[in-house]
């Protein structure tokens, strides 16, 4: 039996570096997160804290994320003397609890209290009143009045997502006089902005002015005279698709958010823009799929019970579609072909539906579908589904004449496909615009109704047409 070798002879856990780093790639990688697991196995605390030392906040979150649920509980140990907030920003909803569980509400209240307010009010609002009461008694006093204020706004409105953090002037002061206020009082200012607001005495804002024009000018010049006037502001109540969808048309970096009477609240910039386009995007693409939010950190149980409703929902419609069969139980007796081949009807009509469906969710959620092209884009999905149809109608005619030597079959089942695939690009788009007008997200029921009528549709045309022809 070999011996073991001793300890200090051992070979070093490969980390990265620039013999083992792909230069394209971002972000932790999986001998790095291998490595951090070796050395939390074998004790080696020093190593773990040398290495989180130098990543960013953002690659700390993945290494908590990836590093797995047995070593979780210790790497947040090693981090918690000195908690970086910014994690929180980057981390997955369930996974965000589970470190707020571990973390006490002082220490909590420390890391929150380094954040910009709106990071701070994104990482608390979920939380259940009394950990909220708890993180804000320990948080400083300015700090907790820009928290609270912020929690007064509706749920996922402008005033959540503003930073108070940012830069305003008034519009008598010259560049010369702004510059040296940028220059002067640093600690007073945000780490990064874009735009410099220009407001009257009644704190309104009249303008911006970038900051790459404004180092252009003589510093003379007063601000009034080389502001932007025509800036898009944001109510503080103002959905966030609503703010999303105004920097994506007008192509903005940064907008200023005001309260009812026009006075300027805070800022909102581009960085925290991408964020609600991402959540927005991936909000709609789980609706779609029937799930209701991204569970892949979460307790076995809490995700079966999460998905469960969805599918007991999708169980009733197949119930539904089943009993159509049923109506024709006696023809399915006598032609058993047609048990064959009616799944196929079903299931194009239900992917050529899904098709219509998804670019019409995502056509509303981009404010390219409306009223004003709804009959077109209507009566161009349904024309599309026929000819599909019908060319899918000729391929599986042929397919089916052939294989059950029956031509009428081929007829049969010919035209249940164009009716289907006829009635699933219609119905691909009046269901999504029909929620949409019941102020019903589209992303959440379109998919269950539609299966429901592809498969319902499918099969009493092939069936009907079937016991119409062939018997």
């Amino acid at each position: 039996m070999t011996e073991a070798a001793p300890e200090s002879e051992r070979p070093e856990p490969l980390r990265p570096g620039p013999d083992h780093e792909d230069e394209n790639e971002f972000g932790v990688s999986p001998e790095l997160v291998n490595a951090v697991r070796d050395d939390l196995d074998d004790g080696r605390i020093g190593e773990v804290e040398a290495v989180v030392s130098d990543l960013h906040a953002a690659d700390l979150a993945d290494l908590v994320e990836q590093i797995g649920p047995e070593h979780r509980g210790a790497l947040i140990d090693i981090l918690r003397p000195q908690f970086d907030g910014e994690i929180f920003a980057y981390l997955s909803q369930s996974l965000r609890e589970m470190v707020l569980d571990q973390l006490e509400p002082r220490e909590i209240a420390a890391a929150v209290a380094e954040l910009e307010s709106d990071d701070a009010i994104d990482l608390i609002e979920d939380l259940d009143a009394d950990q909220q009461r708890e993180i804000l008694e320990n948080l400083p006093p300015e700090t907790r009045a820009l928290v609270e204020e912020g929690l007064t706004f509706p749920e996922y409105s402008a005033g959540r997502l503003m930073s108070r953090d940012l830069v305003s002037v008034p519009q008598f002061w010259t560049v010369g006089k702004t510059l040296d206020y940028l220059r002067t009082e640093t600690d007073n200012l945000p780490e990064d902005f874009y735009d410099i607001f220009i407001v009257d005495p009644m704190h309104k804002v009249v303008g911006a002015i970038p900051l790459s024009r404004i180092m252009r000018q003589k510093r003379s010049v007063k601000v009034g005279d080389i502001l932007t006037e025509d800036i898009r502001t944001i109510t503080a109540t103002t959905d966030q698709e609503e703010v999303a969808f105004l920097f994506r048309q007008y192509g903005l970096v940064s907008a200023p958010v005001v309260d009812g009477n026009g006075r300027l609240l805070g800022v909102i910039t581009v960085d925290d823009v991408v964020d609600v386009i991402d959540e927005e995007a991936e909000d709609d693409l789980l609706k779609l799929s029937g799930v209701p939010d991204t569970d892949i950190y979460r307790a076995v149980l809490d995700t079966t019970r999460s998905r469960f409703t969805w599918l007991f929902i999708n169980l009733l419609t197949a119930i539904l579609a089943s009993s159509v069969i049923a109506l024709f139980e006696a023809t399915i007796e006598q032609i058993v072909a047609l048990a064959v081949l009616m799944p196929i009807v079903a299931s194009m009509g239900g992917n050529a539906g899904t098709q219509t469906l998804t670019v019409t969710v995502r056509a509303l959620a981009m404010r390219e579908l409306s009223n004003t092209n709804a009959v077109r884009v209507v009566a161009k999905e349904a024309l599309v589904g026929t000819i599909n149809g019908t060319l899918f109608a000729v391929i599986i005619g042929l397919v089916a004449g052939f294989w059950f030597q029956d031509h009428l079959l081929g007829i049969v089942i010919a035209s249940a496909m164009i009716i289907n695939l006829f009635i699933a690009g219609l119905c691909g788009t009046l269901i999504p615009l029909g929620l949409a007008r019941l102020k019903i997200d589209p992303a959440v029921a379109s998919a269950v109704f539609l299966t429901t009528v592809t498969d319902v549709v499918g099969f009493f045309a092939f069936l009907g047409l079937a016991a119409l022809i062939l018997m």
